[in-house]
């Protein structure tokens, strides 16, 4: 029986296409919760973004019973709607599509940049309003100024290139320093925000990384970027800076509170002042994005399903090596017929030597196969596997 899988927030159909070729069943009406909770373990696979909430009690209807679902797969970088410690608990990997936005959200950032520095979005107000002004919107150019990035990974990372070609300097702080990132790095925020001409804020967490301490830190001639996470910047301490005067401006992608479905309100103080600029969380919001972001989970979820493939796994190690326990591995070179690895797992069964992995491959008329163990396999385990019929090889 083919594999089912849900894509209860949508997937573009280059995605669908993908997935039916490779022999998959793909569902994309979306259930509300009542539903999702009775039908989701007669899924392979739960396929994200950001509207539906994969509940611990969602990933218990989903394995108990003999339920099938064995992954989840997050279309984007941000894992908040899912309860990754009940998935570990219950068996089901999650798996994120990371790259796909990486571009379309470093392009937004840079585009928030040039509308607060040069006043576009002001500008475009007064004229729609019939009016003419061009003295009162003198900006300032990216050109020459430096660019602190807080958050150095791949969107981070891929504005930083964008801003260097655009003759910007740019510094960066992350605690894992890239050799190849694009950038400067520096020790700490203070001395970023103390250089900074603009800071772009490309991190996750969940308290603010822009306070009251922080926005004094700033130059008063400085603007604040957000395309990242709302909660990253203490909208009452921006208020109160931008309010009077304390840094030059601020654009934001997203918010503390932000409105759950598209039409609905959106209430927000920063909306009376006119030195904001302000955009609906359209950082991933590209047709480019929809079908990167759309294929690479496809892939990667086809991946565990076909292949037991780990990359892009978010709440187990992608390698074995990630588990932090020292590994060891075991090469045997055997006849390819059945009953081999049972015949392997039961001389290290015997012999206390724990099988973390095995890959396994033809050789010619052979089969090489590597085993990765967590105990250091000795001369007696070497021998007793090289003893088993059908062997031709083994090394340690």
């Amino acid at each position: 029986m083919n594999k089912r899988i849900l894509a209860n927030d949508g997937l573009v159909e280059e995605a669908q296409k993908y997935l039916k070729q490779q022999g998959f069943i793909i569902e994309t009406e979306k259930r509300d919760e009542e539903d999702l909770m009775s039908e989701i373990g007669s899924f392979d696979a739960l396929l994200v973004r950001s509207a539906t909430k994969v509940t611990r009690e969602l990933l218990e209807a989903g394995v108990r019973n003999g339920g099938k679902l064995k992954i989840v797969g997050r279309g984007g970088v941000g894992t908040d709607n899912i309860d990754l410690e009940a998935a570990k608990e219950l068996g089901v990997i999650v798996k994120f599509a990371p790259n796909g936005n990486t571009n379309a959200t470093a392009e937004h950032a840079l585009g928030l940049m040039f509308a607060i520095a040069r006043r576009v979005p002001f500008a475009h107000h007064t004229l729609m309003n019939g009016t003419w002004h061009k003295k009162r919107f003198k900006g300032v150019e990216l050109f020459g100024k430096t660019l602190g990035i807080i958050g150095c990974g791949r969107i981070g990372q891929a504005l930083a290139a964008k801003a260097g070609a655009l003759g910007m300097k740019v510094i960066g702080y992350d605690m894992y320093r890239s050799i190849d990132a694009p950038l400067t790095y520096v020790d700490s925020i203070p001395e970023l925000l103390a250089q900074s001409d603009f800071v772009s804020l490309h991190c996750g967490g969940t308290e603010p990384v822009i306070n009251t301490e922080q926005l004094a830190q700033m130059k008063d001639t400085a603007f604040l970027i957000n395309a990242s996470r709302g909660k990253n910047v203490a909208e009452d301490a921006l208020y109160n800076a931008l309010k009077t005067g304390q840094i030059a401006g601020a654009a934001l992608d997203c918010y503390e509170t932000e409105p759950k479905r598209e039409g609905l309100p959106f209430e927000n103080k920063l909306q009376e002042l006119d030195n904001i600029v302000m955009s609906a969380h359209l950082g991933a919001s590209t047709r480019n994005a929809g079908v990167r972001t759309g294929m690479e989970i496809a892939e990667v979820v086809t991946g565990y399903l076909r292949r037991g493939e780990y990359g892009n796994s978010v709440n187990v190690g992608e390698t074995v090596e990630e588990e932090g326990t020292e590994v060891y591995t075991i090469f045997i070179t055997h006849a390819d017929t059945p009953g081999m690895f049972g015949k392997f797992g039961t001389v290290m069964g015997e012999m206390g030597v724990n099988i973390r992995e095995n890959n396994s491959r033809k050789l010619g008329e052979q089969v090489q196969t590597v085993y990765m163990v967590h105990a250091k396999p000795s001369e007696e385990v070497r021998a007793a596997l090289a003893g088993i019929d059908g062997v031709a090889r083994v090394t340690i």
